[in-house]
């Protein structure tokens, strides 16, 4: 006689005997197996059966890096998300600048002509969502959104913003920013921890079993990062720390299903400039990780204890987009960076200032 179970076993009366399998009972179990099997196995694969990165993505939004003004949470409802975006200045800038021009307006006064208006820009229009959630900051931690500054962190954020702001003369090409040269994207979209701009925020990732590239929109930044076994192994691959390149000294290897990557020795130019500000001692460790056929959960956490208090991480999505990525022109018909350069030496020769050439 046996005795009867209610999770579908049955075990034989007699001491010591083992479980005995109903039909049923087995359907049931491979059905609870089949239903719980983890996404990652429906995931894109390449042929050496990691996730498949490789494609066209994007995270335009207007979320940034650091929590949205006036905003304490770093979650809000989709309601919030929507009055933020629609009331962010990017936005309201746009619908401004796409208005009529004033045709009775005049010319403008001498000075600063500008540049292009927001109407040319395309930043995206919505919150970042992360994880199924409205994010006010990439920042996750710390909880308040904000760059940890240290006191010399703070002193040198301020020199780099007050140089960005100076009313020098400029004496040459290397007076201007990195990106005003044409050298690397602006406002850290290129990396190490890419992040969004106000237009061409699209990267293309091109995959292989012993390298992924990642090309940027914004200034055709690219990054190609050899692929290693082991983190032991990636990271005793780094170069000399005497060489600092533009986007830094990247490696990588493969944690399950996720890619990290690891950059070292960045440029000082490029560090100094910011938004993510590092000093050439810096670590910045990515995580790329798949999570659907149109998205990869991306996260990044940054070590520099000359900028930061502590170590901080912020996340993202970087969602799927159709087409390609659009080649970049910026040296090729670009004469401003001269002419802004002849305009100043001419200036000073009727100034009787500096002259020169």
């Amino acid at each position: 006689m046996r005795a009867a179970r209610g999770d579908g076993l049955s075990r034989s009366a007699v001491p010591g005997s083992r479980a005995i399998l109903r039909p049923a009972a087995i359907a049931s179990v491979l059905a609870v197996l089949a239903l719980a099997a983890p996404a990652a196995a429906q995931l894109p694969r390449a042929a050496d059966g990691h996730p498949d990165l490789s494609g066209v993505w994007t995270n335009a939004s207007v979320t940034h890096l650091t929590r949205m003004p006036g905003v304490k949470g770093l979650v809000v409802t989709a309601e919030e998300a929507k009055k933020l975006a629609a009331n962010s200045g990017q936005v309201r800038r746009q619908e401004a600048d796409a208005k009529p021009s004033n045709a009775a307006a005049g010319a403008p006064g001498e000075g600063d002509p500008g540049g292009y208006n927001a109407y040319w820009l395309d930043p995206g229009a919505t919150l970042g969502e992360v994880k199924g959630q409205f994010r006010t900051s990439w920042i996750v931690d710390p909880a308040d959104g904000e760059l940890p500054l240290t006191a010399e962190g703070k002193r040198r954020v301020a020199e780099a913003n007050a140089y960005a702001r100076r009313a020098d003369t400029p004496d040459g090409p290397d007076s201007f920013e990195p990106w005003d040269r044409c050298i690397i994207g602006s406002r850290g979209s290129g990396g190490p921890g890419m992040l969004n701009n106000i237009y061409n925020s699209n990267y293309q990732i091109v995959q292989t079993p012993g390298s992924v590239a990642i090309v940027v929109e914004m200034i055709h930044d690219a990054r190609t990062i050899p692929l290693f076994k082991d983190k032991a192994t990636a990271e005793a691959a780094h170069g000399p720390a005497t060489l600092h390149p533009w986007l830094g000294d990247a490696v990588g290897w493969w944690e399950g299903d996720t890619l990290v990557v690891e950059t070292v020795n960045v440029n000082a130019e490029q560090g100094r400039a910011g938004p993510i500000y590092l000093t050439p001692q810096a670590k910045v460790t990515e995580r790329f990780t798949r999570v659907s056929a149109k998205q990869i959960f991306y996260e990044f956490r940054v070590e520099d204890p000359v900028y930061y208090t502590q170590p901080w991480r912020a996340e993202m999505s970087l969602n799927a987009i159709a087409g390609q990525v659009y080649e970049y022109a910026c040296h090729e018909g670009n004469y401003a960076l001269e002419d802004i350069l002849k305009g100043m030496r001419a200036g000073e020769a009727t100034r009787g200032g500096k002259g020169g050439q």
